[in-house]
């Protein structure tokens, strides 16, 4: 039985393909538009998935849709008419887009799939789940585990922003829900909003600010604008924020408490808004250990499982395993929207059809998220060709050692194999990778490659045997979603004159063996990288080690800032020249910046919107 899946229309475009119970296919739509966050109609990722499952769409038993779009257009009437008459402006703008495109989405999807089969049978084949039904599922059904307590967490599906389920074998009952617009998700995005960054995709950059600030203001926030129940629950106080209504997310109301208006993108960020961006963080980090405190109590369970855009928080997430309500934890790595294409496909098959789940002896049933387009080194060669591209090509063993040798001698290397990743991160198959062990990598990397802001931390690769080496942490955590300190033995304590200085000065002082991934707080976002799911990143990991006696890379997204993850060879190229990389590995094929025809460097700072 194939079973495709689809999230799509509101942000992280996605389409999963699921065979017999199996994932064999997951991408994003914005990896082949090259639109951060594309929202439309994912052509690109069902054409992907259909090919990579050797079929076309009349050779799919079902396709479903994430999310309910009638329940949707109910919150949104029923929320303006308890509201009214504020927010009419906003309900002007959206009501013709809902009548135009949303309500009849169901209209709107038999269309498109008409262009891939014009005799689709859409009223016998397509179905639609609930948003943290998909969720859930996502979030159970791959995990490698019989039975375990299930908690969703993101801004608003239809009416949920917060699920308690649990999931045994094939089955999976939601048990628990809070509704919109209270809302964890938000509260977080309305700080998002007020510290100055995006709705949506600044999320992580509050998380990474917040260890150079106090949580000066959580008090604050606890005693005006949420009210927190023992057991989790929530009730967020509406009179602060305008994201009901309005057209932004906070209001007058919310700028008098907090002293100030919203801070403009761009402008220089002040110890005031680290504090306040230590002080959500550090109050999600309460409401979801109460949460998974409560959930553990009622479960018994060992196991949980975290999805929705808050499961992305992995600084809270690597909390909720040190605090021990669970022993073990297991987390979708595309928690947000675009997984919900692969929840809804696996809930489709399991709960839907019934059909039984096998777990086996694999790590998940995520296949280490490399669930993307692949290329060839024959493909390969000859896109880079067209593209003016200069390289050699190298077997196995000799690529390996030639990238292991340039990491360990200070050069910034894009690294393009296998399968591309589905989800936010790229876990070394779409990566720039870098020697952690380098005191002025991190700044390198932010400024003359990523051409992003300086603050920001980068997260360390290391082999799954050497990891309780490092960091405090002896558990798989192959998608980056886990943070854990740097064993203290590695640690380089900073000096009196160090520690006083203002924030974001902190950033370059070397705080362990491996500075480029140690942030202010001692904390880093580990990937464990293991044989099984990646063995050339493995490898490399390896001979690194082999080399430096290292077992550690910086490893970040191979992109620009605002750019999507490179997709395709010619991406990578052009990234690789329009930025301050010394190489790129793509498959086998290894190519050196000043072997380039330097006629085709471009600027790639301005090529894409800001995130």
């Amino acid at each position: 039985m194939r079973i495709l899946g689809l999230s799509a229309f509101y942000h992280d475009s996605a389409a999963a393909l699921v065979e017999d119970g199996r994932i064999v296919a997951a991408a994003q739509e914005e990896r082949f538009t090259r639109k951060k966050h594309d929202s439309g109609f994912p052509h690109h990722a069902i054409a992907f998935c259909l090919e990579a499952a050797g079929t076309d769409l009349d050779g799919i038993d079902q396709v479903v849709f994430y999310d309910k779009p009638f329940l949707k257009f109910e919150r949104l009437l029923e929320t303006y008419l308890a509201f009214a008459p504020n927010g009419f402006r906003s309900f002007r703008m959206a009501i013709p887009l809902w009548l135009r495109e949303k309500l009849f989405q169901k209209q709107l999807l038999r269309d498109e799939l008409r262009k891939f089969s014009a005799d689709f049978d859409w009223e016998n084949r397509l179905l639609f789940t609930e948003h943290h039904q998909s969720h859930a599922a996502s979030a159970f059904f791959p995990s490698p585990f019989e039975e375990a307590a299930v908690l969703t967490m993101d801004g608003v599906g239809e009416w949920t922003t917060t699920s308690t389920g649990f999931g045994r074998g094939n089955t999976l009952t939601i048990r628990k829900e809070l509704h919109f617009p209270h809302s964890l998700g938000l509260l977080y995005s309305a700080f998002t909003y007020y510290t100055g960054f995006k709705v949506n995709s600044g999320e992580y950059k509050v998380m990474g600010l917040a260890p150079y600030g106090e949580p000066r203001y959580a008090g604050l926030i606890l005693e005006h604008l949420i009210d927190l129940k023992p057991d989790g629950s929530f009730w967020l106080d509406q009179s602060y924020f305008d994201y009901c209504t309005g057209l932004r997310m906070t209001n007058e109301r919310f700028d008098r408490l907090f002293g100030a208006p919203p801070r403009s993108p761009e402008e220089l960020l002040t110890q005031r808004h680290m504090d306040l961006a230590a002080s959500i963080q550090a109050v999600t980090e309460e409401v979801v250990l109460r949460l998974t405190r409560a959930l553990g109590a009622e479960t018994g369970s060992d196991n949980l499982c975290l999805a929705g855009g808050v499961a992305l928080n992995c600084v809270a997430n690597g909390k909720v395993l040190r605090d021990g309500a669970f022993r073990n934890i297991w987390i979708q790595p595309a928690a947000g929207d675009a997984g919900g294409a692969i929840g809804a496909a696996l809930a489709a098959y399991h709960m839907y059809h019934a059909r039984p789940r096998a777990i086996g002896d694999r790590i998940d049933g995520m296949s280490g998220s490399y669930l993307g387009p692949a290329f060839s080194d024959d493909d390969s060669e000859r896109r880079l060709r067209e593209a003016g591209a200069r390289f050699t090509r190298l077997d196995d063993h000799a690529m390996v050692e030639r990238a292991a040798a340039d990491l360990s001698q200070g050069k910034a290397l894009g690294w393009f194999q296998g399968a591309m990743e589905f989800g936010p991160r790229a876990l070394g198959n779409r990566s720039i990778i870098a020697d952690a062990r380098s005191s002025d990598m991190q700044s390198v990397l932010n400024l003359k490659v990523k051409y992003r802001e300086s603050f920001r931390p980068f997260a360390p690769a290391v082999l799954r045997s050497d990891v309780a080496e490092w960091f405090d942490l002896d558990s798989d955590s192959p998608y980056m979603l886990l943070v854990a300190d740097v064993v203290a033995r590695r640690q380089r304590r900073m000096t009196a004159e160090e520690q006083a200085l203002f924030g974001i000065e902190k950033v370059n002082v070397p705080r362990s063996d491996i500075p480029a991934v140690t942030h202010v707080d001692y904390s880093a976002r580990v990937q464990t990288v293991h044989e099984e799911t990646n063995p050339r990143f493995h490898a490399l990991l390896t001979q690194f080690k082999a080399v430096t006696g290292c077992p550690v890379l910086v490893n970040t997204s191979f992109n620009v800032r605002g750019e999507p993850i490179v997709a395709t060879p010619e991406d990578a190229f052009r990234c690789f020249m329009g930025t301050e990389l010394d190489a790129l590995a793509v498959g086998n094929l290894y190519l050196v910046k000043e072997e380039q025809d330097m006629s085709l460097r471009r600027d790639y700072k301005g090529a894409f919107e800001l995130d």
